[in-house]
């Protein structure tokens, strides 16, 4: 039995209470969805700036009455300090996933996107640690990589940002790591590498590159790649990120607190290999498309390649990647293709 089944088994026998900021989006819902599938209590706070009230309901629609009945939400923002105490009262556990994601959003709008990724993190941050919680586990970012060279990415080696997003989530670490040693209260970051899976928006202009190409397929769009499309990612599927995050909240060993973690498969997939994975999935759906991709102007803020090291999460957490790309991107298909047709 892999470390996360025994902890989600242990999480059954012994409920606890999490609160998870961000809870309407993409990964916050998915993490809904399995906590409350493990009959766990849930607080949710969320202000619906990017996620979605049919996020919930479609969560609502995939678990029992009872366990739903263990879901509270709070309609609320980060970047209010009262917001965050009410929120973190009572909790054991906080998933704190709520931030203005994309790079290009940050570019244009640096100011709101420091608002809520820098002055709201700090509000979570010290409204969990007056709430005296067991544990704060935050989505940190690949970002924070910017322009170090290496492949694959470790956990120490980073360089410098490349644009306001990876400053912010850079600022996040920092204050974590301060946080554990001014008050002792050990927070675990995780470095997310692009992220996908059901529920993912795919629309409105700050839209990530899979559910966005996989909503123009299926209306029949042209696709754009920006750059030659051997730009390369470390594509991670969104069980792999829930599965983190849980490990990560409920480790015992001390050694594995305040630390930051690449969440990832550990893979490269260039842009041209995901068109054709995403096109073939979808075919498999019985949505066929037979345009070429349009190629454009690289993308101002882009790191070239991404692949992540994640012998640290194994050894540490005891993380293990369930699914790889081609399984993810099947089982999302699958998802987009029942949503937006």
């Amino acid at each position: 039995m892999s470390q996360y089944q025994t902890v989600c088994e242990q999480l059954q026998q012994a409920p606890k209470t999490w609160l998870i900021t961000g809870v309407a989006g993409f990964i916050g819902s998915n993490l809904l969805e399995t906590l409350l599938k493990l009959n766990q209590n849930v607080v949710g706070l969320d202000n619906f700036a990017t996620g979605h009230q049919h996020n919930l309901d479609e969560v609502q629609s995939l678990v029992k009455p009872e366990q739903w009945a263990n879901f509270k939400f709070y309609k609320g923002d980060i970047r209010n300090f009262a917001d965050c105490q009410k929120a973190c009262a009572g909790v054991d556990y906080v998933l704190h996933q709520a931030a203005l994601g994309s790079v290009p959003r940050s570019i244009a709008d640096p100011i709101t996107t420091n608002a809520a990724n820098i002055t709201g993190f700090l509000n979570m941050l010290t409204a969990a640690r007056d709430a005296d919680v067991k544990s704060f586990t935050y989505a940190a970012s690949s970002s924070t990589y910017g322009d170090h060279p290496a492949l694959p990415k470790v956990e120490e080696n980073i360089g410098k940002p490349l644009s306001p997003y990876a400053v912010t989530k850079y600022v996040n670490e920092l204050y974590a790591e301060v946080f554990a040693k001014t008050y002792g209260f050990k927070a675990i970051g995780l470095r997310y590498f692009n992220v996908f899976g059901q529920r993912q928006d795919p629309n409105g202009a700050y839209a990530a590159v899979i559910p966005k190409w996989t909503a123009a397929m299926i209306a029949g769009d042209d696709v754009f790649i920006n750059g030659d499309g051997e730009t390369s990612r470390d594509f991670c599927f969104i069980e792999n990120t829930v599965q983190a995050n849980i490990l990560a909240a409920t480790t015992q060993n001390d050694e594995a607190k305040n630390q930051v973690y690449n969440v990832a498969v550990g893979d490269r997939t260039t842009l041209n290999d995901l068109f054709n994975a995403i096109k073939a999935a979808l075919n498999e759906n019985g949505v066929t498309y037979t345009k070429e991709p349009v190629y454009r102007d690289f993308r101002a803020g882009d790191v070239r390649h991404s692949q992540a090291s994640i012998n640290k999460i194994q050894s540490l957490l005891g993380y293990s990647a369930t699914h790889k790309i081609d399984q993810g991107i099947y089982l999302a298909m699958n998802w987009y293709v029942v949503s937006l047709r």
